[in-house]
């Protein structure tokens, strides 16, 4: 495939996406997550999934006709005495290209005490995209992941407007915590390539959920990853139903969720 018909299995043809990251078993205890099942489960109402290169492999028939976007780092939060490192990659374009993926998703955290090599690193994967046609979403957070304090306006415009400059085909970021409609719009119309929102630890309030989603949605998002919000809900496939209609189909947040 080339760079745009593999960017056209997330981005639909009304420019929107609905993705589900489920590579969080790096991270956190995800021992419940039955990949394959939850893949099934939800297909009619995500258009992609980020997965962790195992995952890929192990659920190749299920992610057939889906955008497959292969993580190709590491993000660690720091852990009692533990170097934080941030983010150090472990694929690249060619591991993409095995397990039949259409994206890679990599950090970039600016500000970070680590920042220089976690750049560098972005900007060789970046390299690799364009010697094989393999998108690449920046997941592009100030200072580090699970930081909301630190994901102000001012700090997520400066991210997002970074990871577009380094290349990204689509940037992958936290709706401000202090931010108002207006703001976002602001950040994505100075952002020259579609961005996505973020869910971070699942709210546990559907309506709070919602609310975000739309408001970014009006501000001029392309879509949205968001995770553990969907697969830690009671009911998945219904709060994932509930995004999609308000990604695709406009839906106000009410009519979304009857849909849960």
């Amino acid at each position: 495939m080339d760079r745009e018909q593999n960017l056209s299995r997330f981005l639909q043809s009304d420019g929107r996406t609905v993705i589900l990251p489920i590579d969080h078993g790096t991270i956190i205890p995800v021992a419940t997550l039955k990949p394959v099942e939850l893949i099934e489960e939800l297909n009619p109402v995500v258009d992609g999934y980020v997965v962790n290169l195992g995952v890929a492999l192990a659920a190749a028939d299920a992610l057939e006709g889906k955008g497959v976007c292969l993580r190709t780092d590491c993000y660690k939060p720091s852990y009692g005495d533990n170097l934080d490192e941030g983010s150090y990659r472990l694929y690249g374009a060619d591991d993409a290209l095995t397990v039949g993926a259409h994206a890679m998703m990599n950090m970039l955290y600016t500000h970070h005490g680590n920042e220089a090599s976690i750049t560098r690193e972005v900007a060789e994967l970046i390299t690799e995209s364009h010697e094989t046609d393999v998108p690449v979403i920046l997941e592009a957070l100030p200072f580090s992941i699970g930081r909301p304090d630190d994901y102000t306006v001012e700090n997520i415009g400066f991210t997002v407007r970074a990871a577009a400059e380094l290349g990204a085909d689509i940037v992958k970021t936290a709706y401000p915590t202090d931010g108002k409609m207006e703001d976002f719009r602001e950040i994505v119309d100075s952002c020259f390539v579609p961005v996505i929102v973020l869910g971070g630890s699942a709210m546990g309030d559907d309506n709070a959920l919602l609310t975000m989603v739309k408001n970014a949605m009006t501000a001029g998002a392309a879509g949205i990853a968001i995770g553990r919000n969907v697969f830690e809900h009671s009911k998945p496939a219904g709060i994932a139903a509930a995004l999609n209609a308000i990604v695709h189909d406009d839906a106000s947040v009410d009519s979304a969720l009857k849909l849960v």
